[in-house]
């Protein structure tokens, strides 16, 4: 018997792109501080937006021959984003904050929701000054069956001295951090049982617009179409499942609003939210809330 599941705040969301550079130029126009590219052995390439505990990853495709292939027990995670980005750009992976990738590898296993082995990789980074740190992760998997394009996994940073910092964490948009991850699903109590062995959440919300996990760090909805179109404008488009995007808190709309319009970036309001739609955020809608 492995120990209790414990519950497990938001760590970053991957967000598949075709080209890296436009895609950060995109996420400055937003308002964000994006940190530079960084290169995989596996041949995926990723930019980093960061936040107080929680990050973005914009990646890409480098260098296709380097992707392994998927096997028995292990997980591809270049194979994973080259499969999502070949049927388009978007968020493709929810990742939840780990202290001990092993046990969480366990638990997923005997929740029948994942049996791979847990991946360990560290590469260099650079500080805001130009020099280079060692950060190191360890990945455990799980995958939901009823929603197969979308990517399930936690993260145990090894190095996080070297990892978070503040310097990266100021973002002209004001954001203060990362509020939510958006899924929608058909039918969103289908997940309800595989939400919650990976989360760790037991104490799950559900109504007429989905399901909701609220996590130690932010939250993950899981909306119908028409709640999603009802809560993001603009966003209804196919059934599911799919992740749809995310949501930060800034403590300002209104200099998001002037931001977005300087970089003549459609923007919908949508209530108490300033909404860009996925159609002009690379298949990732990115909604602002104050907070």
């Amino acid at each position: 018997m492995t120990e209790p599941n414990r519950p497990r705040g938001l760590d970053h969301l991957v967000i598949g792109v075709r080209d890296l550079d436009a895609a950060g130029r995109l996420y400055e126009h937003l308002g964000f501080r994006v940190g530079a590219r960084n290169r995989h052995p596996w041949g995926t390439e990723n930019r980093i937006v960061q936040f107080p505990g929680a990050f973005l990853e914009l990646v890409t495709v480098g260098d296709p021959g380097a992707i392994p292939p998927h096997q028995p027990h292990r997980f591809s995670f270049g194979a994973f984003v080259r499969d999502a980005l070949a049927r388009g750009e978007g968020m493709s992976m929810l990742v939840l904050e780990s202290k001990d990738a092993l046990a969480d590898a366990g638990v997923f296993k005997e929740r029948e929701i994942g049996d791979f082995e847990p991946f360990f990789f560290e590469r260099q980074a650079k500080r805001p000054d130009g020099s280079e740190v060692r950060v190191a992760f360890s990945l455990a998997f799980a995958e939901n069956g009823r929603a197969p394009e979308c990517g399930f996994f936690t993260c145990q940073q090894h190095e996080p001295q070297n990892f978070w910092n503040l310097a990266f964490q100021q973002h002209p948009n004001g954001t203060t951090g990362l509020a939510a991850a958006v899924m929608v699903a058909e039918n969103p109590t289908d997940h309800h049982i595989f939400l919650s062995a990976f989360t760790g959440e037991r104490s799950l919300k559900s109504n007429s617009l989905g399901v909701s996990a609220p996590l130690p760090r932010g939250r993950l909805d899981i909306l119908t179409p028409h709640a999603a179109f009802q809560l993001f404008a603009g966003e209804e488009g196919a059934a599911g499942p799919r992740f749809a995007g995310f949501v930060v808190t800034v403590p300002d709309l209104a200099r998001v609003r002037s931001l977005l319009a300087a970089g003549d970036i459609p923007a919908l309001q949508v209530g108490e939210r300033i909404v860009v739609p996925s159609y002009a955020a690379m298949g990732c809608m990115v909604a602002f809330e104050a907070g």
